[in-house]
């Protein structure tokens, strides 16, 4: 072949150009950044599969692939539900998805929206309300993290094996408590409260270690409490019996080593927005099994009359008094941050 000037020019061009090609392939590379989101449902479950998912899709998809979340269901990566806050401290992970009331006492302000009826029949006005509350009264004092959001599904009810009528029935029921507060409610309601982490319910159900579970519809199918239990007890209206709140939670030198239009991504998909999404898939599913179970045929789905609500409320106000003691002396207003959370509840109740 005979290497002309222009040959010659063109092969020199590409030669030079090859380093810059592969500078900006390794650049691109570094840029890219994966994240491992760690939670203690298994991947059929609908926060899985229709909130976490959906999440990680939308991050990879508006960073042109830069920024990926990598999901591990069911604490695959190790240790038990209460230490995933502790994960993301540590580094374990990046990111956690958990529950504050896992940990009680750590997070006294979080706590106000898991009071007996304080939070909202809907995950979207509950979701939403504490995010919001959260940024004046939550994330401030969290400083070993980063709080994506903070948020709180709908309405919990009870699920079990006898039927509840009222009050009365309660007395001396085994049931899984979600929350500490949740706890001290149903015990006012005369039930016996027993706290176990989630995942353990289906087996503690299977053995008759206890008599139900205070769950919301959503998490029913991927924990198989329709197959486990036969009656399903709601509670009518605004306020309800119970909410649990949630934290996503990100390790804080991983959120700021971030590059800024990553972060700038990241953060766009979290907060306000990572709760709306939150409260309508909570809201969207919950239905969705409550209609299923009930189309069944084999268990029965009821709900407690306005008055035997009224008795309920009554029974358990002790425990939101006792709530606004305890806070006062840890050193917060209890009944500031009760008005707090009830108005942002209002608020958006009205939206």
């Amino acid at each position: 072949m005979e290497f002309t000037r222009r040959t010659f020019m063109a092969t020199a061009g590409i030669a030079l150009a090859a380093p810059a090609v592969l500078k900006s392939t390794i650049a691109r590379a570094q840029d890219a950044v994966t994240l491992r989101l760690h939670h203690f449902l298994p991947p059929a479950a609908n926060v899985h599969q229709h909130l976490l998912m959906p999440w990680a899709k939308m991050l990879a998809d508006e960073s042109d692939g830069k920024l990926t979340v990598e999901i591990f269901p069911a604490m695959q990566l190790g240790g038990k539900p209460p230490q995933l806050y502790d994960q993301a401290v540590n580094g374990v992970v990046d990111i956690v998805w958990t529950l504050p009331g896992n940990t009680p006492g750590r997070f006294p302000s979080t706590e106000v929206f898991e009071l007996p009826f304080v939070a909202a029949q809907k995950a979207s006005v509950n979701a939403p309300a504490c995010e919001e509350y959260s940024q004046a009264h939550v994330v401030p004092g969290v400083t070993d993290t980063k709080i994506l959001c903070f948020w709180a599904h709908d309405h919990g009810l009870i699920h079990s094996n006898a039927e509840i009528r009222t009050k009365e029935d309660l007395a001396g029921l085994k049931l899984r408590n979600p929350t500490r507060l949740a706890g001290e409610a149903l015990g006012a309601l005369g039930a016996t409260p027993v706290g176990m982490p989630i995942p353990q319910i289906p087996e503690a159900l299977a053995q008759r270690a206890i008599d139900g579970c205070v769950v919301p519809w959503e998490v029913v199918p991927s924990l198989k409490i329709d197959e486990l239990t036969s009656y399903h007890l709601e509670i009518p209206g605004t306020p309800t019996l119970y909410t649990a709140t949630f934290f996503l939670a990100m390790n804080k030198a991983r959120y700021e080593g971030l590059a800024p239009e990553l972060r700038e991504i990241l953060d766009r998909n979290s907060g306000l927005a990572f709760a709306n999404a939150a409260g309508e898939m909570w809201d969207r599913v919950g239905a969705e099994v409550r209609a299923k179970v009930e189309a069944g045929g084999k268990n029965k789905v009821t709900t407690i009359s306005e008055e035997e609500k009224a008795r309920w409320v009554e029974a358990t106000a002790p425990v939101r008094d006792t709530w606004v003691a305890d806070m006062k002396a840890k050193g917060l207003d209890g009944e500031a941050l009760l008005k707090a959370a009830q108005d942002a509840i209002q608020k958006y109740a009205k939206a």
